[in-house]
């Protein structure tokens, strides 16, 4: 039941529904095409912000890590998308992106793949180039630290097993998870992804620092090699 001192949200002209619909119940109650009209601000003549917003959506299937993809250029196509507004677009989607870079502080406990997949997914889907990433885990198996090791082209990316380990052994990690991202999409491992796997984990062996898996990430998901009984 609404607020009698508050108009019903179908009163609301459209463009102002999201900001609205966020004071009255939160951030959490927003579409994304609604969250996306707010960065937009106003639509035009024929169209309002939140129709602006779904139909850029759409294009990328309403998938928010290709929209990070999108070029400023490639944003300002829309008509209503200038420079200003591809500009606010991009900033947020970044600044979303930088958000999973911050530390570390709940030290997540990994008990499975997919426990280490969320923890990247958002670093690493939406990248037009491959990078090469360590999570430190401590003897409790969780994560205290993750770094990035090496950033390539679209086809690979060179890894240094030695900067690996001595990143490890100098931030006392017990064990350690390698990932990497698949720009292409492919979750299948290369041969050289199954040679360097086999290296980082000939190498932990030695160091009683075990390699407990390694993960391909793209925006199908993730592959396993633990999973799939190759470490």
């Amino acid at each position: 039941m609404s607020d009698s001192r508050t108009p019903a949200i179908t009163a609301w002209a459209e463009e102002d529904r999201p900001r609205e619909k966020m004071l009255l119940r939160g951030k959490n109650a927003l579409t994304d095409a609604e969250l996306l009209a707010i960065l937009i601000g106003s639509g035009t003549a024929g169209e309002s912000a939140v129709a602006l917003a779904q139909r850029i959506l759409n294009t990328v299937d309403r998938n928010l890590h290709d929209l990070g993809k999108r070029t400023l250029g490639e944003l300002q196509r829309f008509k209503g998308i200038g420079e200003a507004k591809a500009i606010t677009i991009a900033a947020a989607l970044e600044l979303g992106r930088r958000r999973q870079l911050s530390d570390l502080r709940d030290r997540p406990r990994i008990s499975c793949s997919q426990d280490a997949y969320n923890i990247v997914a958002a670093l690493l889907t939406d990248l037009p180039h491959e990078e090469f990433w360590v999570l430190l885990l401590n003897k409790s198996n969780e994560v205290f630290h993750r770094q990035q090791l090496s950033v390539g082209g679209s086809a690979g990316t060179v890894v240094d097993v030695k900067l690996l380990f001595k990143t490890a052994l100098d931030s006392l990690a017990k064990a350690v998870i390698v990932l990497h991202n698949h720009p292409s999409g492919s979750l299948q491992p290369s041969q050289a992804d199954i040679d360097l796997t086999r290296r980082i984990k000939k190498a932990g062996e030695l160091l009683d620092l075990p390699l407990l898996d390694h993960l391909i990430v793209s925006e199908r998901g993730y592959y396993s090699f633990a999973d799939q009984g190759m470490i």
